[in-house]
């Protein structure tokens, strides 16, 4: 049976998994990305002298405090945030779900938004590292990207709703695939394609790069669905036992 819980202790069960999935994500891009991003602004102030032109200026946050505070400061942020969206959305969609295990809810609804807010938004536009990006196309990127992350929200329902026409499993698979690939081929093709690499940049630095995003993405939301699902379970025992306390202390009095 699905769990009963106040949408407080489901909030605050997401707060706690999110920050657990932030610190661990920020750790590992510690180690798999800065490195990255170091030789990318080596390259980019490289690029600048070459060209004559002067530094960026005292910087209001030094290298050095962005790269060992602010960091996992910024991503445990984002997981708390991760997390209370991940505890809003099992709250709004449990009882939609066709599964009688809190478990496997959470950790489904984890995955799915692995799937429509990392991986699908990571094939169309996939992260660059500094130096790499025309600051005049800021906007235009940006709507671009939340307009794919949306659009990757939508193509994972429309794959539910796809396998919900059919019965048997392998029906069910493929439809939901085929539901899926039909809404990101279509959104892939409308949106526009941007490429702002330079050649000269090297391939091998810039897909470290995505790769180490890509894998601190890959952790914050398994974890998160991990340490969700666990607080549940936590959550679920804790409210077994307040009626047991309640006949022991009767008996008790009795």
């Amino acid at each position: 049976m699905p769990l009963r819980l106040s949408f407080g202790r489901l909030l605050i069960a997401g707060l706690l998994a999110g920050l657990i999935a932030g610190v661990l994500a920020g750790t590992f891009a510690y180690f798999a990305g800065e490195p990255r991003i170091d030789a990318a602004i080596s390259i980019e102030e490289q690029n600048a002298l070459a060209h004559g032109e002067a530094g960026g200026g005292e910087e209001l946050v030094s290298r050095d405090t962005q790269k060992h505070v602010g960091l996992i400061l910024a991503t445990g942020l984002y997981g708390i945030a991760m997390g209370g969206f991940l505890a809003t959305g099992y709250t709004l969609l449990r009882r939609r779900l066709r599964t009688g295990s809190d478990t496997r809810a959470a950790f489904g609804l984890a995955g799915a938004a692995l799937v429509g807010i990392v991986l699908v938004p990571f094939l169309k536009y996939p992260p660059n590292p500094p130096a790499v990006g025309d600051p005049a196309t800021i906007n235009q990127r940006t709507i671009s990207y939340l307009a794919v992350l949306a659009l990757g929200l939508v193509a994972v329902w429309a794959g539910v709703l796809a396998a919900r026409t059919q019965t048997h499993e392998w029906r069910r698979a493929t439809a939901g695939l085929a539901g899926f690939l039909v809404v990101v081929t279509v959104a892939y093709l409308l949106l526009p394609t941007v490429n702002e690499v330079p050649a000269t940049f090297p391939a091998v630095l810039l897909w470290k790069f995505r790769i180490a995003s890509l894998g601190t993405q890959a952790i914050l939301w398994t974890v998160l669905g991990l340490a969700f699902a666990g607080l549940l379970s936590r959550l679920a025992g804790s409210a077994a036992n307040p009626a047991v306390t309640a006949d022991t202390t009767v008996t008790a009095d009795a």
